[in-house]
């Protein structure tokens, strides 16, 4: 009891000074609950979802996917209308109905403008029938009655100022077909921004699946008493096999398996955010207990001489730690489920919507923030504690703040030089490595090991570091200057702790920009060396390219040649009897011109003759395949070929790495044109001379298909980068949370360290020290820890980036960019981090009293 109210005395008197600490210790609680709350959001939103929308149990094609879209033909796979009246007659069923739905649509307003999402999520069109009315309710208008009649969903309708009568056209892999706005739904439960249209049955069977008398999906429901297991085993025993049989269940156990991988992906990329911003942390609270500890050594002497223990003193800093982690750690989970409602509405701006009615709090959550703020909060603190616990009797005569361990010791240098020796040799191991898989594994263990070396040797390095700094920062300002620097380097070991926790974050920063950088200087290279069409035509969203584009492309009289590119499933049987599961490319021959491959034997315009094909040089060497041999082919969808090796395709690239060439008209002698699948881009060449004209026409002619996007070379490269520079910003913006604690930590130790060396500033304004110059010496000595800090992570993460690289080049990315105008910007960057952290520690300094500072005990 004695040893809790001592801690407790102590904390509350010390509140100020552990205030930034806890502030660390919830940003990262808050982190961790608002991920873990939002990511449960979005698994109730989808649960509710696929729980209104499921039938006791669904047929389906056997072999559909999810969405039940077959992505060569670009139409959905269908069942036969008479299977609706065969289910409708099993034992147990009270009513069946046959569904359509189909995904590879494009919707768009008389200003053909896409009215579908932009967040990823798809535009689904329907059949409208009386299962609907499960999920969604009419609020305006009538049901669709006829082939002139549509209804959409109130959030388009709302997004895109839709309303009763306006005229929308369907863009169908079968062809376009327009009708007028007649009713208008909203959602019984949230919709996570799927653009829905609902079209008569007779309108959806024709337009989406080509004729009537097809559907999707049949829907059964069961009488009452009868199960779902029990109705679909019925079921099954009156249609036979051929079909896939869903219960209500299970229909919502695959849909939601289908978002899992997304969520999943979200989920833990946010969490080892967290997991780095409490790393950081760990950096700011031993730091804290350092100081703290430092400076009542005169204050824990006294209690050891007057009879505590070792093991008291010890516990009574590990109290505080618990304190601490206590109080940041319920601060956080509130302020996660904060962070939560934020992140959903920021989703719903992009389009995904999520409604706080959903917002899903499970008991788990506030349990991990507590015992992941509290435990690593007490960890951090039990090196200080031990410190404490070692001071003697004898330190009651010492003045406070005077530690006794300010240089970094020999045995802690040696195992940081051996730590980054050791993560140095993985990195250079990762760089010779010759097959992905072992490079990874070494790159991992040269990140954990090179940083651990940092973090050891940092207090070594600040040393050297900081007097170079000094050299070329600080002595411009003289003896103000020169105070700083001595000031850093007064406690090396505090220096490096300070400097690590910006270190870390900086080096993320670096490594990603030098990866980032490189993918897309690697990407331009391979696109300047191999791509000589001038145009590519393809959707952002996979779509395929429906004939009626592509026929719009192939009239432009500027256009020299049109390209189809097509993929196609086959299982490819070798002359050994081995089968492997592949696509082919479909193309013509002018693709040759496009895409300019190398060949490592025979010539690749034969690949395009009769009953001919080409492989890739991995593929060739795997199977022990040669140009002159016969592969069996069977096509999905179509008829099995005996194809002939004509050329052998050097995989080196990035374009098409690996693939498989056929002629078109080769895939049209074996696939059925009704599954003939439809091109998944356009390559297209302008004439002599007339680029600029044709870019100009090909636009034009696409500009009724808002869904796909013609790009020349310059703004295909442009587009890449912009991808790449937005998924950075991502990433840049979560590592935030880790360089603001960092920014935190150095904050409190300027704090720390002007509370412990206040009869020092005392005397120093005795003596004629202005307060001008005691901030300046305090912004100064911020800026150079910063720097520090900086100087390490940067040059960390330039190394890591540099190996990443060199791992990648196996895969095609062989160019090396360090992106310099980004990392100086950093490093510049870094130095007014460090002036933003002193300005209230130098503000503090300046207006202490030099009487009271020089009595100070």
């Amino acid at each position: 009891m004695t040893v809790l109210k001592t801690s407790l005395r102590n904390f509350l008197a010390h509140k100020g000074r552990m205030a930034l600490s806890a502030v660390a210790v919830l940003l990262s609680v808050a982190f961790v609950s608002g991920t873990l709350v939002f990511t449960d959001t979005m698994n109730t939103t989808f649960d509710k979802l696929f729980a209104s929308t499921a039938s006791d149990v669904s047929v389906s094609p056997k072999g559909a996917a999810v969405d039940d879209e077959t992505p060569q033909t670009g139409r959905p796979e269908a069942l036969p209308a008479s299977l609706v009246e065969q289910v409708r007659k099993t034992e147990g069923v009270q009513t069946a109905v046959g569904a359509i739905a189909s995904t590879s649509v494009t919707v768009v307003d008389a200003d053909d403008k896409n009215v579908g999402p932009t967040s990823g999520a798809p535009t689904i069109a329907l059949n409208w029938s009386p299962n609907e009315l499960r999920s969604v309710e009419l609020v305006d208008g009538h049901e669709p009655r006829g082939p002139t009649d549509v209804v959409v969903d109130g959030a388009t309708a709302e997004k895109h100022g839709l309303k009763i009568g306006d005229e929308l056209r369907t863009i169908a892999v079968d062809g376009d077909f327009t009708a007028k706005i007649s009713g208008i739904v909203d959602f019984k439960v949230t919709n996570p921004g799927a653009t829905l249209v609902y079209f008569d049955t007779a309108t959806a069977q024709r337009e989406l699946l080509g004729k009537e008398g097809l559907f999707t999906q049949v829907q059964a429901d069961a009488k009452p008493g009868v199960s779902d297991e029990a109705l679909k085993a019925d079921i099954a025993a009156a249609i036979g096999d051929g079909y896939k049989l869903q219960t209500a269940a299970e229909a919502a156990d695959a849909g939601r398996e289908d978002v899992a991988g997304f969520l999943d992906v979200m989920k833990y990329a946010m969490l080892g955010f967290a997991g780095i911003a409490f790393l950081v942390g760990i950096f700011l609270i031993v730091n804290t207990f350092s100081m703290l500890v430092a400076q009542r050594t005169r204050e824990i002497g006294l209690m050891r001489a007057i009879g505590s223990s070792r093991k008291q003193i010890n516990r009574s800093v590990l109290v505080e730690a618990l304190l601490l982690g206590i109080v940041g750690s319920v601060a956080g989970v509130a302020a996660g489920v904060g962070l939560a409602v934020g992140l959903m509405k920021l989703m719903s701006s992009m389009g995904m919507e999520l409604s706080t009615r959903d917002l899903t709090v499970a008991w788990t959550t506030p349990v991990v923030g507590l015992a992941l703020g509290i435990v690593v909060t007490v960890l951090a603190a039990y090196i200080p504690a031990r410190r404490a616990g070692k001071v003697s009797p004898m330190a009651a005569l010492r003045d406070a703040g005077t530690p006794a361990d300010g240089k970094a010791g020999r045995v802690r240098g040696g195992l940081g030089l051996a730590l980054t020796a050791a993560g140095a040799a993985a990195l250079w191991a990762a760089t010779r490595a010759e097959e992905a898989g072992p490079g990874s594994l070494w790159l991992g263990l040269g990140v954990v090991l090179s940083l651990l070396g940092f973090i050891v040797i940092g207090p070594l390095l600040a040393g050297g570091v900081v007097r170079a700094l000094g050299v070329v920062v600080l002595r411009v300002f003289g003896p103000v200057g020169r105070m700083a620097e001595r000031n850093a380097l007064r406690n090396p070991r505090r220096t490096g702790a300070t400097g690590a926790a910006l270190m870390i974050g900086l080096a993320l920063v670096a490594c990603l920009s030098v990866v980032g950088s490189s993918m897309v200087a690697s990407a331009t290279d391979e696109l300047d060396r191999s791509v000589g069409a001038d145009f590519i035509v393809q959707s952002g969203t996979g779509q395929p390219i429906v004939p009626q584009a592509q026929a719009a492309l192939e009239k432009v009289p500027s256009l020299d040649h049109v390209t189809e590119y097509k993929w196609v499933g086959a299982k490819i049987t070798d002359t050994r009897g081995r089968t492997k599961t592949a696509d082919l490319a479909a193309t013509e021959p002018t693709y040759m011109q496009d895409l300019r491959r190398e060949t490592a034997s025979g010539t690749l315009a034969d690949a395009y003759g009769e009953d001919a094909m080409s492989v890739g040089s991995d593929y060739a060497t795997e199977h022990g395949v040669k140009v002159g041999d016969v592969l069996t082919v069977a096509f999905t969808g179509g008829k099995t070929a005996k194809l002939k090796v004509a050329a052998i395709t050097a995989d080196t690239g990035q374009v098409d790495n690996g693939a498989m060439y056929i002629n078109v008209s080769t895939l049209a002698r074996y696939v059925p044109a009704d599954r003939m699948p439809k091109s998944l881009l356009i390559l297209a060449s302008a004439k002599e001379g007339q680029e600029t004209q044709a870019y100009e026409a090909v636009k034009k002619a696409l500009a009724p298909y808002p869904q796909y996007k013609a790009s020349n070379q310059a703004d295909y490269k442009e587009d890449l980068k912009s991808q790449v520079g937005q998924l950075l910003n991502i990433v840049y913006g979560l590592l935030a949370l880790a360089i603001v604690v960092a920014i935190l930590g150095v904050v409190n130790t300027l704090a720390l360290s002007v509370v412990e060396r206040t009869r020092e500033i005392g005397l120093m304004r005795a003596i004629g020290l202005s307060r001008r110059q005691l901030r300046r010496m305090i912004r100064l000595e911020s800026v150079v820890i910063a720097l520090f800090g900086a100087l390490l992570g940067l040059g960390l993460g330039m190394g890591w980036g540099t190996a990443a690289q060199k791992l990648l080049a196996l895969e095609g990315l062989g160019v090396l960019e360090i992106p310099w105008p980004t990392i100086l910007t950093v490093f510049v960057g870094s130095a007014f981090v460090g002036l933003f952290a002193a300005l209230v520690p130098a503000f503090r300094a300046g207006r202490m009293n030099v009487l009271n500072a020089i009595a100070s005990e």
